[in-house]
């Protein structure tokens, strides 16, 4: 993220010349870093279809990077354990079995039962891993060295790939898109382990409680419908909206760097700012978003075992 105070003031003074010296947009300038690639300016561009745009925008980029990433480190650390005559593990192999077996042992079997453990422990072990690389990543400066990169020696030209993918933020998870999309799995998820367990239609009787007044059903079965879509929903924002926040934090206290020292037309106010507010401020922060990165990844597995196990073991 300290790469980010480079740039920032790059962007800055590259803004600021542009427009005639209108000063510093901070609110701006932290949009275009946690933001998708806009829309009219995407990585790579496809053909529209059924109204739908399929181009590849920066989010979409990282899915594909951090999927990849997942893919290859646990397929090649597995094989090569495979590959070893003994049955200890060692290294990262360690720490893969012991992540995979604490969830495992302590978050789907004591949800879903002892029955569905090996049914829904790969998916609840696929989001994970995918949920926690892709707030990882969001972390890691790469796309900002590159920038920096890009401004002082490449200058590639706005029509290149490598300038396009230096724009817009790293976090894919910080993307309602993104999280929609991984709840409206465990939405599916939810439907089908129900379904599984008791039946299709006996999984849709068993929203609401048996042996009641008819008159009780007009008021539980909608409230049970909107909870239905209010448990995708809850995943979908708090995964989102805690990766945005902390990314947004952060960048809004490096602004102060510049917002002082234009506000007292002094360098050294900024450079004062930055080293007595700015930077402690945002190494604190960044310590809290590793803790975040790992929180949230915990937590929309957690939730997720739990909604899967609410559809197997009907209680009321």
């Amino acid at each position: 993220m300290y790469l980010n105070l480079l740039l920032l003031a790059q962007e800055a003074a590259h803004g600021a010349a542009e427009a005639q010296r209108e000063g510093f947009d901070a609110g701006s300038t932290i949009i275009e870093h946690v933001s998708n690639s806009p829309i009219d300016h995407p990585l790579i561009h496809l053909p529209h279809i059924f109204g739908i745009d399929f181009s590849v925008t920066k989010h979409v980029f990282m899915l594909w990077l951090v999927a990849a990433i997942v893919f290859v480190l646990v397929t090649f650390t597995v094989r090569r354990y495979l590959k070893q005559d003994r049955l200890i593990p060692s290294g990262f192999m360690n720490a893969l079995e012991a992540v995979v077996e604490f969830i495992r042992d302590s978050i789907v079997q004591p949800n879903v039962g002892r029955k569905w453990v090996l049914t829904w422990s790969p998916l609840i072990l696929t989001f994970f891993f995918f949920i926690l690389t892709a707030n990882a990543m969001g972390l890691i400066p790469l796309f900002d060295f590159v920038g920096m990169l890009d401004r002082f020696v490449i200058h590639s030209s706005p029509e290149t790939f490598l300038y396009k993918v230096i724009h817009g933020g790293t976090t894919a998870t910080a993307n309602f898109n993104v999280t929609a999309a991984l709840a409206t799995v465990t939405f599916g998820a939810i439907i089908l382990a129900g379904s599984l367990a008791h039946g299709f239609v006996q999984h849709w009787k068993n929203l609401v409680p048996h042996g009641l007044n008819p008159v009780l059903y007009v008021i539980l079965i909608p409230i049970e419908v909107i909870g239905m879509f209010v448990r995708p929903f809850a995943l979908t924002m708090r995964l989102a909206a805690n990766m945005t926040g902390g990314h947004i934090a952060i960048l809004a206290i490096l602004s102060f760097v510049f917002l002082f020292t234009e506000m007292f037309k002094s360098h050294i106010a900024g450079i004062g700012v930055g080293f007595l507010v700015s930077m402690p401020l945002a190494v604190a922060i960044s310590a809290l978003e590793i803790i975040v990165v790992l929180v949230q990844a915990y937590v929309f597995t957690l939730l997720t075992a739990v909604f899967i196990g609410m559809a197997i073991h009907v209680h009321h």
